[in-house]
């Protein structure tokens, strides 16, 4: 039986001060990730009412390409850099098209 794409939504917001550091860093993130293999989409947005808010839509051909993204240097180094970054934990949901 084939594996369901996956939909990420990645909730991520800027502490005081840093919304321009933290969009630079995300926008960073959409080159390499879109060259992965089972990367079908990854769009980063930011939200017009608050501005240092961020939203990542993800498409995934597979759990297991999404687990391999989240291995990758530049994720895990974002990751390490988020308590700088970031005023709370990514808040990350998992979808699937019904």
């Amino acid at each position: 039986m084939k594996e369901d794409k996956i939909i990420v939504l990645a909730l991520i917001k800027a502490k005081e001060g840093m919304t321009d550091v933290v969009k630079q860093e995300l926008t960073a993130l959409i080159q390499p990730t879109r060259s992965e293999s089972g990367c079908i989409s990854y769009e980063l947005h930011q939200s017009k009412d608050s501005v240092g808010h961020f939203m990542f839509y993800e498409q995934w051909e597979s759990k297991e390409a999404l687990d391999k993204h989240l291995a990758t240097p530049y994720l895990q180094n974002i990751i390490k850099k988020s308590t700088e970054l970031f005023a709370e934990p990514i808040q990350v949901t998992l979808w699937k098209k019904e």
